[in-house]
C-alpha cells in the first residue's frame, strides 16, 4: 500500500510545509499551520507525472497579435453603481470574489442584483451556504423583492452545485455564498481550510468558463481587512470587489481591487436605507452634508476616485502635547503620509508641531490614498494650529514634496469642474494647473508650502510659524 504523504497548510496565507510549525515564516502568524491530506484530484508531479504511457497532450494553434478584437458581452446588473465597479455590468464566464465585514450588507447588495437581472428575464441561482432558504426569503421580503424570479437553494456540496446549475439553461449569474463554506468530494479536509477553499473555487471557476455564467464567491473577511483564505483564490478569479463602510455611518463603499475586464479604480457608492441599499448619485453632497463652515482645522479636498471627482472634508485637531512623545492619530488617511507633511511643514514652513498632538480624519469615513490630499491635509493642520477658519467656499488639492514644493497631480480639470457644481467659487492648487472653468471660479496656485503657512497666517487671529514668540506669550499668560 502507498504511502499517505502529510502535508501542512497555514490557513491564513496557504504556504505549505513538510512538517508542522509553531509559526508560519510566510505570513508570521502563530498556529495556523493545520495538517491537511492532499487531495488525489490535484495535477500529479514527480515520477508519476513522467511514467510511460501517460497520455500526451493536444497540439493548439498559436495566432499572432493581429485580429479581430472584440470586447467582452455583458450584462447589465441593474444597479448603475454595480456596473460602473465591474466596468459596464458582469462578463459572461467571469468570476468575481467580493469581500466585506460581516454586517456590512454583501447579502443585501447581491440580492438587490439578483433580482434586478431576474426581473428581466435572466436566470439567477443565489446559493447559500450560511442561511437556510426560509432566512434568505425573510431577507427579500424584508426588500420588498419577494415576487422575483430567483432561484434559490441552500447546499454546501460543490459537485451537487455544480451538477444542479447545469440542468437547462445556463444561468446568467450565479451567487456562492460564501466560499468558506463550500467543500468537494476530492479534498479530504474540513470546509473553510485552504485545500478546500482553493479546489471549491476552481470547481466553480470551471463551471463559470464553461457555460458562460458570471458567478459572484462571496469570502469573509479577516481582522485586518484582507479576505480570509489563500491568496492563490483572488489571483484564480477575474475581479476583487470590496465593500467597505462603518457600522456608524449610512453609507457604504465598493470599491473594484482587481478587475481583468474594467478599470481597478473605480467606486461606487450606496446609501444604508429601510429598503436596503440605494445608489448615491452624488457622492460629494453626501461627504460635505452637515460641514461647519466657521470651524478652524476643516479643509475641503477635491480628490479622484478613478474616474468620478470627489469632495471630502479633511478635519484636523492641533492641541498641546503634555506626553514626551506626543499623539498622531490618523483616520481614513495613510499614517506615513501625515508623518512627511509634518515634517515638511516644520523644515520648511516654519511650523513647531514638535510639542502638539495631531488628530487627522476623514469626514464620513471615506478612506482616501493618492498624494494630492497633501495640500488640503497641510492646511487643515495649519488651520487648526492658528485657529484660522479656511474660507468655507475654497477646495484645495496638489502633492506636497520633501523639498517643500507642490506638484501637480492629475485630472485637475474634472476636480475643479466638481467644485464648481457644488458651489465652491476658488481653489488651492499647484503652479502650473491654474485653469478656470467659469469666470465666476477662481484658481491660486502655489508654488512651495511656504506660500499656503503664509496665506492662512494673514487671514488668522494670530500668526503661525514663529514658535518662540507664540510659546513666550504662552508662558507669560500662565505666569
Amino acid at each position: 500500500m502507498a504511502k499517505i504523504h502529510q502535508t501542512f497548510i497555514c490557513q491564513a496565507c496557504g504556504a505549505v510545509y513538510n512538517r508542522w510549525r509553531g509559526r508560519c515564516e510566510a505570513c508570521n502568524g502563530w498556529n495556523t499551520i493545520v495538517e491537511e491530506t492532499p487531495g488525489g484530484s490535484g495535477p500529479q508531479s514527480g515520477p508519476a507525472a513522467t511514467r510511460p504511457g501517460r497520455a500526451r497532450g493536444r497540439v493548439f494553434p498559436l495566432e499572432g497579435l493581429t485580429g479581430e478584437a472584440r470586447e467582452a458581452p455583458r450584462i447589465p446588473s441593474g444597479i448603475g453603481e454595480l456596473d460602473r465597479v465591474t466596468g459596464g455590468g458582469f462578463v459572461r464566464g467571469s468570476v468575481i470574489l467580493l469581500g466585506g465585514d460581516p454586517g456590512i450588507g454583501k447579502s443585501t447588495l447581491l440580492m438587490q442584483a439578483s433580482a434586478a437581472m431576474a426581473k428581466t428575464g435572466e436566470r439567477v441561482a443565489y446559493i447559500s451556504g450560511e442561511e437556510a432558504v426560509g432566512q434568505v426569503r425573510l431577507r427579500a421580503e424584508r426588500l420588498g423583492l419577494s415576487g422575483h424570479p430567483v432561484e434559490l437553494a441552500a447546499e454546501t456540496n460543490v459537485e451537487d452545485i455544480v451538477e444542479t446549475l447545469s440542468q437547462g439553461r445556463p444561468p446568467a449569474l450565479a451567487i456562492i455564498d460564501s466560499i468558506q463554506t463550500m467543500w468537494t468530494e476530492t479534498v479530504e479536509s474540513a470546509p473553510g481550510t485552504v485545500t478546500q477553499v482553493r479546489s471549491s473555487a476552481q470547481s466553480l471557476i470551471r463551471f463559470a468558463k464553461t457555460k458562460g455564467t458570471a458567478v459572484i464567491l462571496v469570502g469573509h473577511v479577516t481582522k485586518d481587512g484582507q479576505i480570509a483564505g489563500p491568496r492563490v483564490v483572488e489571483h484564480m478569479v477575474d475581479a476583487v470587489a470590496s465593500f467597505e463602510g462603518d457600522q456608524g455611518h449610512h453609507f457604504r463603499i465598493l470599491r473594484a481591487v482587481k478587475n481583468r475586464f474594467g478599470p481597478t479604480d473605480e467606486i461606487g457608492v450606496f446609501e444604508m436605507t429601510d429598503m436596503g441599499l440605494a445608489e448615491v448619485p452624488n457622492p460629494s453632497a453626501l461627504f460635505l452634508a452637515g460641514r461647519d463652515h466657521q470651524a478652524a482645522g476643516t479643509a475641503v479636498f477635491a480628490g479622484m476616485e478613478g474616474t468620478r471627482p470627489l469632495l471630502v472634508e479633511i478635519q484636523a485637531l492641533v492641541a498641546p502635547s503634555s506626553l514626551g512623545m506626543p499623539r498622531r492619530a490618523v483616520v481614513g488617511w495613510d499614517p506615513n503620509r501625515l508623518s512627511m507633511v509634518l515634517a515638511v511643514l516644520e523644515a520648511h514652513g516654519g511650523i513647531r508641531l514638535g510639542t502638539h498632538d495631531v488628530y487627522l480624519n476623514v469626514a464620513g469615513g471615506l478612506r482616501i490614498s493618492e498624494p494630492a490630499a497633501d495640500l488640503a491635509v497641510a492646511a487643515a493642520l495649519v488651520s487648526s494650529l492658528s485657529s484660522a477658519v479656511l474660507p468655507p467656499e475654497t477646495v484645495y488639492f496638489g502633492e506636497i514634496g520633501l523639498s517643500g514644493a507642490i506638484r501637480p497631480v492629475a485630472q485637475a480639470g474634472a476636480r475643479l469642474k466638481e467644485a464648481q457644481k457644488l458651489g465652491f467659487a476658488k481653489a488651492m492648487t499647484p503652479q502650473g494647473r491654474g485653469e478656470t472653468v467659469d469666470r465666476a471660479f477662481a484658481t491660486e496656485s502655489l508654488r512651495h508650502i511656504a506660500d499656503l503657512v503664509a496665506g492662512i497666517a494673514a487671514n488668522g487671529p494670530r500668526r503661525v510659524g514663529s514658535g518662540k514668540r507664540r510659546h513666550a506669550a504662552h508662558d507669560e499668560d500662565e505666569d
